[in-house]
């Protein structure tokens, strides 16, 4: 293209049409750029830190889908630019082309390259003419023979694992198509699926790449992004344990550039490939015209910042000097970025909601934390439930990993249920260090989901916590505010404070002493150095504990050092208990029935679905425990339920008589 032609457009006002972190992270780089940012929220947002951040926000009234509503407001405040983030509208090649037809400047590439990637065949079909290596296909559902199983099905419009379901033999293929096209429809609005041969033991990994208006494409490195669970990646890093051993950078990213090239590539985008951990070959999947959500950890690694330099190239410039210079330059260290999510990693990562009571990263290590929740944001059923980015970044991978682990386990968190144990449990993992790091990572190695509560951790967080809840008894006091804690002018028992953590119990006794320490149990003794209404610093027994403090009604979380727990203040008179229903089959998260497959009085098999729900655009099919009958069933197709709802009620028989009535299905999302 003749640079004469190209007409700079400077952005001074930038709408961001997304939410969360994304949106600040965009604002984040558009300040420092001197623009003004505008940003667009739903009512369950309207609370949210990213609407906060910008200079303006507007309510909007038909969500983050109606981009004729977004285009509008672009034009009542007088935004130059659209940026999409990732998600929601960011590959919508029409929304893109009404941006642009509307006089605006379109943050991403050209609708046509949108258009054309966002059809996953479409895409293969541009990669072979590129002659980039790709994965034996078919786009007709009925030719399972010439791809071979075990396969993929794949939707082909959307990413992110949605529309993907892994089939074994021909006879789970009609319903792993089923699913796959329903799960397509709701998250992308297309229901097209293809096959692909499936390669067991295989790592994901992805070129970054950078393309202007002036016909410069550049690569800035690769991502490793093995560790996924439901198809969904959560750990990512730079550069890539397998190409560094494979020493197949210059084909990788080569391959990534050429393709790019030859489609006219403008802006940040990622060229994901799938490579096979025994023999090191490498098969394209797809281009993600968009940022991607694990782009921290190249700028990491390269110094650049990718958002700038998506604005940089839609208001007409030139790659900047840094990033074009990457390719020869190489990588600066490791980094590596853990995906924190509100789900529940030992119930089938299922979705949690509720709540945010304490969101606070530790100071120490230096991490990076790109995230759009706080302290009292509530995590509800209608988005993504991440939390937030965790990036470090170290000269080796080992310091790395241990890096990052540490700080996700210092992070004082509570409310919601979370993945962030399993993360740091990967990232400590000795298959992980040593970069062994395929796609089967968690099903493989069996990284701990969660930290088990147990009697000996519980004895050793129980007298912080009762010396911290006395602390607080002494704050409210509105009588004798002076006289320490417990006081008597005779003998009396000392206090009590019965605590449970999971399903264990354990009672603090403690008496204030004289000098001011504590005799906690029968011998130990604590001195109390700083008490806060959300920390305490405590000695007992010469070992000292600093540690954050939050209270929630009736539970603790209690972060000391590497650990947290949330603590149930156990209370001295018990409620009387409501009664459930016996065999109840409730469900495990708020959402959306999709199918009852079974009605009153049908006999079922363990492992039949039962019951399909629909939960932040995931499928979650909810599997019988046992053989047994079918009841009564309460609910029905395109019912909304909360966590917990009765769905049906489940009679266990034979051998599966006494193994209850909870939920125990199968995530197929």
């Amino acid at each position: 293209m003749n640079d004469q032609t190209i007409q700079l457009r400077p952005i001074t006002t930038l709408l961001v049409a997304n939410r969360g972190e994304i949106a600040r992270r965009v604002f984040r780089t558009a300040h420092e750029m001197g623009m003004r940012t505008v940003a667009v929220f739903v009512d369950a947002d309207s609370d949210a830190p990213f609407v906060r951040d910008a200079d303006q926000a507007v309510r909007l009234t038909g969500g983050y889908l109606n981009g004729e509503e977004i285009l509008e407001v672009a034009r009542s405040v007088g935004a130059d630019a659209i940026h999409p983030g990732y998600g929601f509208l960011s590959e919508n090649a029409a929304f893109a082309r009404a941006v642009s037809d509307a006089g605006l400047i379109w943050v991403g590439p050209t609708p046509e390259v949108i258009a054309s990637m966002g059809d996953k065949l479409a895409a293969k079909r541009a990669a072979r003419d590129a002659g980039v290596p790709t994965l034996p296909s078919s786009e007709d559902v009925g030719d399972a023979g010439s791809v071979g199983f075990p396969l993929l099905v794949k939707a082909a419009a959307g990413g992110g694992g949605k529309g993907m379901r892994i089939v074994a033999t021909a006879e789970d293929l009609e319903e792993g198509v089923a699913a796959a096209r329903r799960e397509a429809l709701s998250g992308f609005g297309d229901d097209t699926v293809f096959l692909e041969r499936y390669v067991a033991r295989s790592r994901h990994v992805e070129v970054q790449v950078l393309g202007d208006s002036h016909g410069n494409v550049v690569h800035l490195g690769e991502r490793e992004c093995s560790i996924q669970r439901r198809h969904q990646k959560i750990i990512e890093e730079s550069p890539s344990p397998v190409v560094e051993v494979a020493g197949t950078r210059e084909a990788i990213t080569s391959a990534a550039v050429s393709l790019c090239s030859s489609i006219g590539y403008t802006s940040t985008g990622t060229v994901e490939f799938l490579v096979d951990d025994d023999t090191h070959e490498f098969y394209f999947l797809e281009v993600n015209t968009r940022l991607q959500v694990e782009h921290p950890v190249t700028e990491m690694v390269t110094g650049v910042d990718l958002v700038r330099e998506q604005l940089r190239v839609a208001s007409g410039l030139e790659i900047s000097p840094e990033a074009a210079s990457v390719a020869g330059a190489g990588l600066n260290g490791v980094a590596i970025e853990a995906r924190l999510y509100a789900e529940d990693p030992a119930n089938d990562f299922l979705p949690a909601t509720g709540t945010i009571a304490a969101f606070e990263p530790a100071s120490q290590p230096a991490l990076r934390w790109d995230s759009g929740v706080e302290t009292g944001s509530v995590v509800g059923v209608h988005f993504d439930p991440m939390l937030a980015k965790v990036i470090a970044h170290a000269p080796t991978r080992e310091e790395a990993a241990a890096k990052l682990a540490l700080g996700l386990e210092r992070l004082h968190l509570g409310g919601v249920v979370t993945n962030r144990d399993l993360l740091a449990s990967i990232l400590r993992h000795s298959s992980f260090v040593a970069g062994d790091t395929t796609t089967d990572f968690i099903e493989r190695t069996k990284p701990r989901l969660a930290v088990t509560p147990d009697i000996e951790g519980l004895e050793r967080l129980g007298p912080v916590a009762a010396l911290w809840l006395q602390g607080l008894n002494r704050l409210n006091a509105t009588v004798q505010t002076t006289v320490p804690s417990g006081w008597r002018n005779a003998r009396l028992p000392a206090q009590q404070v019965t605590l449970r953590w999971g399903d264990v119990e354990h009672s603090v006794t403690y008496r204030a002493q004289r000098d001011g320490s504590f005799l906690v149990g029968d011998s130990s003794r604590a001195v109390l150095h700083t008490w806060t209404p959300n920390s305490i610093d405590v000695e007992i027994d010469g070992h000292r504990a600093n540690a954050l403090v939050t209270l929630e009604k009736d539970q603790l979380h209690l972060s000391v050092g590497s650990t947290t727990a949330t603590l149930m203040i156990v209370p001295r008179f018990s409620p009387p208990e409501v009664a459930g229903v016996s065999g109840g089959f409730v469900a495990p998260m708020p959402g959306t029935v999709l199918e009852v497959r079974v009605a009153a009085g049908e006999p079922v098999t363990a492992g039949q679905t039962l019951v399909v729900l629909e939960a932040m655009k995931m499928e979650h099919h909810m599997a019988a425990p046992s053989d047994g009958v079918v009841a009564e069933v309460r609910v029905a197709g395109g019912d909304q339920v909360e966590n917990g709802a009765l769905l049906l009620v489940f009679e266990p028989s034979g051998d599966g008589a006494g193994a209850g009535g909870e939920n125990q299905g199968e995530n197929n999302g």
